[in-house]
């Protein structure tokens, strides 16, 4: 379990406790930079950020009820309807996973999923939304589960000793692990899903990945809190939209940067298109997510799954409709 990242005070406010899916990643960046706005103290909110190595990792301190809210993959939210328990999407940060398929300088043989046969490949963690994109990618090349290893080697610096030291030939990763290797030219780009327009054409369609969940329980329960976490979360999709990557940049915490700025802002530059302009859930983009699950994941092939208990616009609305008449 990671450190708390600038925990608010707030009189008279219980605290509410989100973990994160490896909070330093860019895909996740939405949840930082509403704290670091101070968006959820003007809320009244008393919001303490947890990190954790990997999105499954969260969502089983959420199922434990060890913290309220998640900042993980909405694909998560189809695999456990799966399994019977249920979570939803509140808040939608991205329309795009802003994961890129990496593939070793050393393996210069590997042009294509296809070419995964024998391969080790990098996920942050097993049942992490990683593995569920890898897997994806490997069924579509018509590969079986059996023709290629995954292993857990998390982000940043752990994923770049994993590829420098030939421990995966290939792995999925985020920003700004993915400039640190194209930098120094240990990896190339095999599959790019930094925009919506490149997740269509290597996933089908919309793929909304980064996501504020929490479990429908809790959300039934609690909606005064929901509303005024989506009120902050909200109000930051809309800065994300009018604000440059330099700006964004100069608002999050500096070791963020992993100590080269102009290289974190070229790739939020290059990513920024991933995200909501509103916090909103894509059109079709569950429906994408779901047909993407039914390919490779067993427990959710062949199941009645019901989008609409995955998600609720309900809050992000009401944010949006706030906003507007301001």
């Amino acid at each position: 379990m990671g450190a708390a990242i600038g925990a608010t005070t707030a009189s008279a406010a219980d605290k509410i406790t989100i973990i994160v899916g490896g909070i330093e990643k860019q895909i996740y960046l939405p949840v930082v930079l509403t704290q670091q706005l101070g968006y959820f103290k003007d809320e009244g909110l008393d919001v303490e950020l947890l990190n954790t190595r990997a999105g499954v990792e969260a969502e089983n301190e959420l199922l434990a009820g060890a913290v309220q809210g998640v900042v993980g993959f909405y694909d998560h939210t189809i695999d456990l309807q799966s399994k019977g328990k249920y979570i939803e999407s509140i808040v939608q940060f991205s329309q795009a996973p802003g994961e890129v398929e990496l593939v070793s300088s050393k393996h210069p043989e590997v042009k294509s999923p296809a070419d995964f046969k024998g391969k080790t490949l990098g996920v942050t963690g097993l049942g992490s939304s990683t593995d569920f994109l890898t897997q994806y990618l490997a069924v579509r090349a018509n590969l079986k589960p059996g023709d290629y290893s995954l292993l857990p080697v998390g982000a940043g610096n752990t994923f770049i000793a994993a590829i420098t030291q030939n421990q995966i030939q290939a792995g999925m990763t985020t920003e700004p692990t993915i400039s640190r290797l194209l930098k120094t030219g240990e990896a190339e780009v095999l599959v790019d899903m930094r925009t919506p327009e490149k997740t269509t054409a290597a996933l089908g369609g919309p793929y909304p990945a980064a996501s504020f969940y929490v479990q429908s329980n809790w959300a039934t329960s609690h909606k005064e809190e929901l509303q005024k976490l989506a009120d902050a979360m909200v109000k930051t999709m809309h800065y994300i939209a009018t604000h440059s990557a330099e700006e964004i940049a100069d608002k999050m915490p500096k070791d963020y940067y992993a100590g080269d700025k102009a290289l974190y802002v070229k790739g939020l530059a290059g990513g920024k298109a991933m995200f909501t302009p509103d916090g909103r859930m894509p059109a079709n983009g569950p429906e994408t997510v779901l047909k993407v699950q039914a390919t490779f994941n067993k427990t959710v092939k062949g199941k009645q799954i019901d989008l609409s208990k995955t998600y609720t616009t309900a809050f992000v609305d009401a944010a949006n409709k706030k906003l507007s008449s301001n």
